[in-house]
């Protein structure tokens, strides 16, 4: 039987029910109704429901679901139940911001290196990761089983970088380069562009100002009415 293709949309809300189950398991709760769970989530039961029986379901009519066993098993689905080799190309401000993020490793992500063209960089340690020459960048990957490389670099250097991880079997690339990269459709892209993000904020903000400001005329037409 064929895998069964999930919407982008239920994989995107995965997290998040992962971050609130870890959060029941921290207060001691051992069970949770999808009534409950959408409360704390602002998501509606329904859409609880429906997300998880795309992965088997996982509850009990009149018992809910039991929090470390589905907190345990979306992470198998997320994957982050075993261990993947992480690299960062790119060693300024970003780049080392990611690589002393701790909570990395608690989500399986292991940092094996990091690498830049700066010489001033190369050799230092940023929590305990060497700083090395992107010289060095394919016989590492090889040598070290790398799955997953961050690129925090200049939009105009990413896709010649990307090729490269690609060639030398990289799989997927958390891109943080403000440009869309051309790569087989066995590699995996997930990008950020935290400019983008910053917009959409900028656009809720503003419509929620506008609205105020509306209010607050019509309020001003009537006192003055």
């Amino acid at each position: 039987m064929a895998e069964k293709e999930i919407s982008k949309a239920v994989v995107a809300r995965l997290p998040r029910y992962y971050r609130y189950l870890g959060e029941l398991m921290e207060e001691g709760v051992e069970r949770i109704s999808s009534n409950e769970l959408s409360l704390r989530m602002k998501v509606t039961a329904s859409q609880i429901r429906q997300d998880l029986n795309n992965f088997g379901g996982f509850g009990q009519q009149g018992y809910g679901y039991n929090v470390k066993y589905l907190y345990a098993e979306i992470a198998k689905i997320l994957g982050i139940d075993r261990q993947h080799n992480l690299i960062i190309i790119g060693a300024g401000n970003l780049g080392q911001a990611i690589a002393n993020y701790a909570n990395f490793e608690k989500r399986g992500f292991l940092i094996k290196g990091m690498f830049d063209v700066n010489p001033r960089l190369i050799g230092l340690i940023v929590r305990g990761v060497e700083i090395r020459s992107i010289d060095e960048l394919e016989t590492f990957v090889k040598e070290n089983d790398v799955q997953i490389a961050a690129l925090t670099i200049p939009k105009t250097k990413a896709p010649e970088i990307a090729d490269r991880l690609v060639k030398a079997g990289v799989k997927a690339i958390w891109n943080f380069a403000h440009t869309d990269l051309n790569v087989p459709e066995d590699v995996v892209v997930e990008n950020v562009h935290l400019s983008e993000s910053l917009m959409r904020l900028s656009y809720r903000v503003c419509r929620i100002q506008d609205r105020e400001e509306k209010s607050r005329e019509k309020t001003q037409k009537k006192k003055k009415a």
